[in-house]
């Protein structure tokens, strides 16, 4: 069922991927063992847990990277404040692949042998490519900045979140709740190549079914950063709004051209398909007007305890750096390893393997950030709720939220094919 990629990717892998048949070891090159009377293996000693983070802080998600990787050091920071994890403190490597399909899967190889699995993996094509091999040898716990249901049905890869199809699903229900969208009308969808905007498009198609509206499709690659073409395409199309599957740079350009064009209709985003620093540009007023973004947790300027106190304590750690929902998005998934770690601990099995089966009784996590997720399905996302965002220059993080967290009842029934 899972699709694989094709291309710069696959043949990344095949020059990347060496040694797969050899036996798992520790961190110092042994077999697994035990330190402590807690059962151990890669990435683990008697003082020390290894986590990776394989990230883009110079490629299309430049800036989510960044505020996901310092959030994801400002847990490492609290975690090892407050005496570590199993009487052993956190490290945090960090590699940059910059977004490029060889740099990702070369980092991935290189670090692999020496963590105990990944606290971040930016990019669900670069995740699909290396899946096989975590589900077949390494068996350490990836959790991915990456949303694709190519994702699912994986003990060891486990997506924080709505899918990217369910995501587009809650987002078309918003347009249709507000009465913006209705039976009969025709419905854009600007989407990038490969996992992320063809598993954002499932989506929008189902959606569109259940509704009765029609998708007009324009596929773009991660480096068209000029909408000129698809905005003309789209408006002589008729469509009454647009869904974007992209980065924030090509919805900044889409939304600017739309407004500048006299295209005007509300256009919503998934979750990587925004950041505050837009509405510093020429696009900030109109992305303020009739822009959109869904994802499956508040925004970090919301006033609620959980965002309001990660916010202080990030602002505190970097304050020359702004605030960004990928904050969020890097805290949760740190917190979620460690919530892994701790009741793998308990089991005295530190292990992959011990790690993984511990992932597998977490439930009910979440819920300071606005959605409750169950991790005891690999094939099922976590949860199926989005919650969408405005952007707004006033708050902090520049979003607000317009819908809080639920599941349209098309993704509740729906099912990835």
């Amino acid at each position: 069922m899972k699709l694989r990629v094709l291309g710069a990717v696959c043949a990344a892998l095949a020059l990347t991927l060496v040694g797969c048949s050899e036996k798992a070891k520790t961190s110092d090159g042994g077999d697994a063992g035990t330190e402590g009377g807690v059962k151990t293996g890669q990435g683990v000693t008697d003082s020390v847990i290894t986590l990776g983070a394989l990230t883009d802080m110079t490629g299309v998600y430049a800036s989510l990277g960044k505020s996901v990787t310092q959030a994801q050091q400002l847990w490492v920071k609290r975690t090892n404040a407050a005496g570590g994890i199993c009487d052993r403190t956190i490290e945090l490597t960090v590699r940059d692949h910059g977004y490029d399909p060889q740099k990702a899967v070369a980092g991935y190889t290189e670090l692999e042998p020496k963590v105990l699995g990944f606290a971040q993996f930016i990019g669900s094509p670069f995740v699909a490519a290396v899946e096989q091999r975590v589900e077949g040898r390494d068996k350490g716990l990836v959790l991915p900045q990456a949303w694709s249901a190519n994702l699912l049905g994986s003990k060891y890869v486990r997506v924080i979140g709505a899918t990217y199809d369910v995501e587009t699903i809650n987002a078309i229900d918003y347009l249709l709740d507000e009465k913006r969208i209705a039976k009969g009308d025709r419905i854009g969808h600007v989407y990038f190549e490969g996992d992320y905007g063809e598993n954002a498009l499932a989506g929008s198609r189902y959606a569109a079914k259940k509704a009765g509206l029609t998708v007009v499709e324009q596929k773009i690659k991660p480096t068209d950063n000029d909408m000129t073409a698809q905005v003309a395409a789209l408006k002589q199309a008729g469509v009454k709004a647009v869904v974007v599957s992209a980065g924030p740079r090509q919805a900044a350009s889409l939304v600017g051209v739309a407004a500048a064009t006299g295209f005007d209709v509300p256009v919503i985003g998934n979750n990587s398909a925004y950041a505050p620093q837009l509405l510093k540009t020429q696009a900030g007023p109109a992305l303020m007007k009739d822009y959109y973004v869904a994802a499956s947790t508040l925004p970090i300027g919301d006033p609620g305890a959980g965002p309001a106190k990660l916010a202080k304590e990030y602002a505190a750690a970097y304050p020359k750096d702004g605030l960004d929902n990928g904050v969020i998005a890097g805290w949760t998934a740190a917190e979620l390893y460690g919530e892994a770690l701790k009741k793998a601990c308990t089991a005295k099995d530190l292990t992959r393997e011990g790690v993984d089966k511990a992932l597998l009784s977490v439930t009910g996590f979440g819920t300071d950030f606005g959605v409750s997720h169950d991790f005891t399905d690999p094939a099922a996302p976590s949860t199926r709720e989005s919650v969408i965002m405005k952007p707004d220059d006033k708050v902090p993080g520049g979003l607000k939220v317009v819908r809080p967290a639920q599941a349209a009842p098309a993704a509740a029934s729906y099912k990835a094919e």
